[in-house]
């Protein structure tokens, strides 16, 4: 997959991916596990960084995870249905989107927000 074509990509919601990187250093999730992804938010704006070595239906998945669940911790009022949601439903969605709206791309992730709430541009 093309991670470049997610650079600068506007997300509904007014969020913008300002780059999706593969990284051969290992991450840590907040309590200590291995992760397979990071993603820095600031503001709106997200830096997603990505474990080298996923498959590509891993690689599409955690692209959706990330995107939802930065989108949700990013917004200011999020949509009523995620308020409660968890890592565990994050990977719920993550998956029901790649199985949905096939691999990931700008506008499938754009088709996942729409789905889950957020509407404008």
């Amino acid at each position: 997959m093309d991670l470049n074509q997610f650079d600068h990509l506007e997300l509904l919601g007014g969020f913008l991916v300002l780059s999706v990187k593969a990284s051969e250093e290992p991450m840590i999730d907040a309590i200590g596990r291995e992760a397979l992804a990071r993603t820095s938010i600031v503001g709106r704006e997200f830096e997603i960084t990505l474990a080298i070595g996923m498959s590509d239906k891993e690689l599409s998945v955690t692209l959706y995870h990330e995107v939802l669940e930065a989108a949700a911790v990013a917004s200011d009022d999020p949509p009523e249905s995620m308020i409660e949601f968890n890592e565990d439903d994050f990977d719920a969605a993550a998956y029901a989107a790649h199985a949905e709206f096939g691999p990931a791309s700008p506008a499938s992730l754009n088709h996942m927000l729409r789905f889950h709430g957020f509407d404008e541009l």
